[in-house]
């Protein structure tokens, strides 16, 4: 059997070519500093006006922030790192009974991005899955290690509850009600990437995932505290974000992007990988039901001040998404008002 994903426990030498960026694309490693000021927000704090200005602040200035006493235990994320290491361990036999290409699929092994379009792969595998309703897809998730459905639904729930406190606070930042946000974006579905980046021959050469935004309304991500690759993009330059004890890194996504009417922005961040460990990372998105449509709430408009994208739908926005090449121009510049 060919194996078409990275984990099969392989090390290689030199980089396969197909996965060497062009000169001009590659991540220039010895050029990133780590990024000083990370905005951390202690959502224990007693005071919910300097929670919500300190949100307001890092949604302006970085498009992403991390989060401390957030109310998913230790115990929940040690749960989910461990079964994800135990799943990527897995005899290439039993892994490969999920493996698909085809984005549609609702749970899925993939590896790099979007193996049939792209010219150049990611040096990363992924195991994609959706989690709300739970009901509805925790039986097509791998029964192997035996443990797995229970630690990832416990952990998918912590999460999302999370993501949706996150959300209110990102709507009361706006000026708005808690709940406008959640109006506008509707029934949220939620999925997850677990990204498993090898140990990279030549890391300067190619990337975990280049540089892109997340298409949907709030990525909550759970980094490997042993190994950073997690890079965004602040005034210009790539900067580093090295994983913080017991913190979640929250991005802005595109659709709140779009309903802020452009004062959140979506970060650009990209994943790096490094030539002697393996690295982890557990992305859980919140996303707009299919039919939601995105524009922006009347009171931010109030002012006089135009919209700046057209309304559209998410299911139209992830179409197109998923139609083009990860790293070029920002999609959400396709919905722009002329």
């Amino acid at each position: 059997m060919e194996t078409k994903v990275l984990s099969s426990g392989v090390r290689y030498e030199n980089l396969p070519e197909n996965y060497v960026r062009p000169e001009s694309e590659r991540p220039r490693l010895a050029e990133v500093s780590a990024c000083q000021n990370v905005p951390v927000v202690d959502l224990g704090c007693d005071d919910r006006t300097q929670i919500i200005q300190q949100i307001s602040d890092a949604c302006k200035d970085f498009g992403f922030f991390q989060v401390i006493n957030h109310g998913v235990s230790e115990e929940t994320r040690d749960g989910m790192i461990g079964v994800a290491k135990e799943f990527f361990s897995l005899p290439m036999e039993e892994k490969m009974k999920i493996y698909s290409d085809d984005p549609a699929k609702t749970t899925r092994l993939s590896t790099s991005f979007n193996v049939k379009k792209e010219k150049v792969h990611n040096w990363r595998d992924y195991l994609r899955l959706h989690c709300h309703p739970l009901h509805k897809y925790m039986p097509e998730w791998p029964s192997s290690p035996p443990s797995f459905k229970e630690v990832v639904s416990k952990y998918s729930i912590e999460v999302r509850e999370l993501g949706l406190r996150i959300e209110e606070l990102i709507s009361e930042s706006l000026g708005l009600d808690k709940d406008l946000i959640r109006n506008v974006v509707g029934e949220q579905g939620q999925h997850m990437a677990v990204n498993y980046y090898p140990p990279c021959p030549q890391p300067e050469l190619t990337y975990g995932l280049p540089a892109h935004t997340d298409p949907n309304a709030l990525t909550i991500l759970l980094q490997d505290l042993q190994v950073s690759g997690l890079q965004v993009l602040k005034d210009g330059k790539w900067v580093a974000v090295h994983p913080q004890p017991n913190a979640f890194v929250i991005n802005i996504g595109d659709q709140l992007q779009a309903v802020s009417n452009g004062k959140y922005k979506s970060v650009w961040h990209r994943a790096v990988v490094n030539s002697d460990k393996v690295r982890l990372s557990i992305a859980s998105f919140l996303c707009p039901c299919d039919d939601a449509v995105i524009s922006p709430p009347k009171l931010l408009t109030a002012d006089g001040s135009v919209a700046i994208y057209r309304d559209f739908t998410y299911a139209e926005y992830y179409k197109k998404f998923w139609s083009r090449n990860l790293d070029q121009e920002h999609c959400l510049e396709l919905f722009r008002n002329k």
